[in-house]
């Protein structure tokens, strides 16, 4: 691709757009990544604490591993709306970008047609002298 035509599909990007929606894919991007880095720690028994029952330890762990749902349903949600994000602005910028390529044929015809029109003229003055 020449310089020029880089140029052209970067001139035509929704620049507006795009930082528009910099700020809420950050949001989510950052979101994200704190729900999968942050580390939960399971709980450590109190010193001179009684030992739980078999029933009341089962009850802990099951309210560990609801909470455990609960984080990993939040980092899905907040996953969807960050992929949904991105999928929206990589729609945006496929479109710009067909919409130029389709320009850029039409110029590219336009101009074969007025240079074959330019040579035809070129030769037909050629031909008078």
């Amino acid at each position: 691709m020449s310089t020029g035509a880089i140029i052209t599909v970067l001139a035509n990007i929704p620049w507006g757009q795009v930082i528009d929606n910099a700020p809420k894919v950050a949001d989510g991007a950052a979101r994200l990544w704190g729900a999968v880095t942050g580390s939960r720690k399971p709980a450590a028994p109190e010193p001179g604490a009684q030992p739980l029952s078999e029933t009341d330890r089962l009850k802990t762990e099951v309210a560990a591993l609801e909470s455990a749902t609960l984080a990993l349903q939040e980092q899905m949600r907040a996953s969807s709306e960050l992929i949904k994000a991105l999928a929206d602005q990589n729609t945006q910028l496929v479109q710009r970008v067909e919409m130029n390529r389709v320009r850029l044929m039409r110029v590219s015809v336009v101009a074969g047609v007025v240079g074959l029109l330019l040579a035809a003229a070129v030769v037909y003055l050629f031909l008078q002298a």
